[in-house]
């Protein structure tokens, strides 16, 4: 069984990815603080541990990553979450980004689409530390209607358009950010939902997914 250290080693690592974070960019002292708090090596094979504070994407299996840090930072950056915000993860992926989320005090509702990964969350390490977390498995462009409306919707994968049943499962005032297109490279979005079911739509910089795909695998 592997036995999960968090060394001075690793903590200093932490600290200096955080100082890059913040040389691009990033002003959140709550994201910031999360993402020194995290121990991101628990979220990777050991095989990585050496490598797991660079700021890079790493495979996690069934041709999934785990997001480079600034992109975990800066997506949810733009959510501005709050204390308390209930929030809809499309792609739990290793679990990373939802850890930051739940640090940061939100209400996690994460959906997976693989089932093998579905499963292996099931001995998530840090699942007694965040039982602000909520574990689906399922499809993202469904999302979680029983539990709408969220305060906030973060996509994880690289969608085609922008899913409409997500959309109406955001309450009036929410945020979503999702990056869109079908290519390699995508937009960084911020859609805001207003009264009467319009929408604001920001762009912001250009970022590569794995792509958000349909259905349940396994």
């Amino acid at each position: 069984m592997r036995k999960f250290e968090d060394t001075y080693q690793h903590k200093g690592l932490r600290k200096q990815l955080v100082s890059l974070l913040k040389e691009k960019g990033i002003t959140d002292e709550t994201i910031l603080e999360a993402i020194n708090t995290i121990p991101r090596h628990f979220f990777l094979d050991s095989a990585f541990d050496k490598i797991a504070y660079e700021d890079r994407a790493f495979p996690i299996g069934e041709g999934q990553t785990i997001s480079q840090p600034y992109t975990v930072a800066y997506q949810t950056q733009l959510l501005n979450v709050k204390k308390n915000d209930k929030v809809l993860e499309i792609g739990t992926g290793s679990v990373y980004q939802a850890s930051v989320l739940a640090e940061i005090g939100a209400w996690v509702y994460t959906i997976e689409r693989q089932k093998k990964l579905y499963d292996a969350h099931k001995q998530f390490i840090f699942r007694n530390k965040y039982p602000n977390i909520k574990f689906f498995y399922g499809d993202g462009y469904e999302g979680l209607p029983s539990f709408a409306p969220f305060d906030k919707i973060i996509i994880t994968a690289a969608a085609p358009f922008i899913p409409p049943k997500l959309i109406t499962q955001l309450k009036i005032g929410g945020v979503m950010v999702i990056p869109v297109n079908e290519g390699e490279i995508q937009r960084m979005l911020r859609i805001t939902k207003l009264p009467n079911d319009t929408l604001q739509e920001e762009s912001f910089d250009a970022f590569s997914f794995v792509p958000m795909l349909t259905g349940k695998n396994g």
